[in-house]
């Protein structure tokens, strides 16, 4: 499960919390709040690599009473799946891009005759899942016609 954490919320003034993760009074002026419990800074940790989770983002993930950030969250529950371009693993943690059914590393995410990268708002063409850039798309109209999906 996902949870989205307060971080930094003001220590409400009177009785002080307990933390749930060393179990002592917090005394500082600010604290976290995730799962219904209020944390130390320090204390608030990912169960795997450590990392403190105020510092990593907002969210957090857990299951099987385990705290995670999103990296470790995905790599030990995530879906790995393969890329579409080169056929190699793609762990689930991964950034990918996606087109139609097809994903595909950012790396391999390029014209698959010419292979220039896409950026961000580039058109790109999809034939036989295959990846085109608008040039050689244009050029396989021009060399004889075929069905394709404008992305």
């Amino acid at each position: 499960m996902c949870f989205g954490v307060p971080m930094l919320s003001v220590q409400p003034k009177g009785k002080q919390k307990g933390c749930a993760g060393c179990n002592r009074k917090i005394k500082d002026r600010y604290l976290l709040k995730a799962l219904d419990k209020y944390w130390h800074e320090d204390c608030l940790k990912c169960a795997c690599c450590d990392c403190r989770l105020g510092e990593v983002g907002s969210t957090l993930y857990t299951k099987a009473n385990l705290i995670l950030c999103r990296r470790d969250y995905l790599r030990l529950f995530g879906t790995t799946g393969n890329c579409a371009a080169c056929s190699k693993l793609i762990p689930a943690f991964e950034m990918v891009m996606r087109a139609r059914d097809n994903v595909y590393h950012l790396d391999c995410f390029a014209c698959q005759l010419c292979n220039q990268r896409f950026c961000v708002g580039d058109k790109f063409f999809l034939k036989n899942n295959m990846i085109l850039c608008q040039m050689d798309y244009e050029e396989g109209q021009l060399n004889g016609s075929f069905e394709t999906q404008v992305q």
